[in-house]
């Protein structure tokens, strides 16, 4: 039987690059959007996998929408937490709202994700729960102290459901991309991204579709004794 996964922010970028890899391993795939719905009836027009509109930082959002998903598609046995966003400032000049925000989305939004979706895991004792985190939220990032905070918290949540589900067959990993050849990291100006791939060994910036490999991995049944781990995939920028 197929099994059914969620991907959060799994419309544009490397969250559909993921849910693309994971509709390929056979699973019947939901995808979530926060705003652009332009964007998500293309993608679901041109890979035919749902997608679904909800703010990840409303628990009640996300509560409902994941009723829904499991009600059109299937229980959820694999999810994916990739929604999240930036709003970049200076310490000295970053603002309550823009920590909140960030908070709320990247942090927040992945115990939203997780905590409805858990007691059906638990019940069927199996699970996989992939969040997406960052290379910035391993070294720390000018100007990002939110996203920075997040992502690191974003790790200390799956140690800790993988200790949680481990009995229950749950298994808690994640992936930290570096800098990945999205829409938006090639929309900035082109020496900010030389200087950028400047820093990378690799000399190149990762491809969306090398994130979802990593991520189908976890996914899959073969990866069931990898449990509170961390896939660093940045070209060798940064070693923990």
């Amino acid at each position: 039987m197929a099994r059914t996964a969620l991907v959060t922010g799994g419309s544009r970028g490397i969250g559909a690059a993921i849910s693309q890899a994971l509709k390929a391993q056979g699973c019947n795939v939901a995808a979530t959007y926060a705003g652009n719905d332009e964007a998500a009836a293309k993608f679901t027009e041109e890979t035919g996998i749902k997608t679904y509109k909800w703010n990840v930082g409303s628990y009640e959002d996300s509560a409902a929408g994941i009723a829904k998903v499991e009600e059109e598609v299937g229980p959820i046995d694999i999810v994916v937490a990739n929604a999240g966003i930036t709003r970049d400032a200076p310490f000295h000049k970053m603002t309550p709202q823009q920590w909140q925000e960030v908070i709320d989305t990247n942090l927040t939004g992945v115990f939203n994700t997780v905590h409805p979706i858990w007691p059906g895991m638990r019940e069927r004792k199996f699970g996989r729960v992939i969040v997406i985190s960052s290379i910035n939220g391993q070294k720390g990032q000018f100007a990002q102290v939110n996203y920075a905070a997040t992502k690191a918290g974003d790790l200390g949540i799956v140690k800790s459901l993988a200790q949680e589900g481990a009995r229950a067959g749950i298994t808690a990993n994640a992936v930290c991309p570096g800098y990945i050849a999205t829409e938006m990291v090639m929309a900035v100006p082109e020496k900010v991204r030389e200087s950028i791939i400047g820093q990378i060994p690799a000399g190149r910036l990762g491809e969306p579709e090398e994130i979802a490999r990593c991520v189908a991995f976890l996914a899959s049944d073969d990866s069931g004794f990898i449990n509170g781990s961390t896939i660093s995939a940045n070209g060798a920028q940064f070693f923990v």
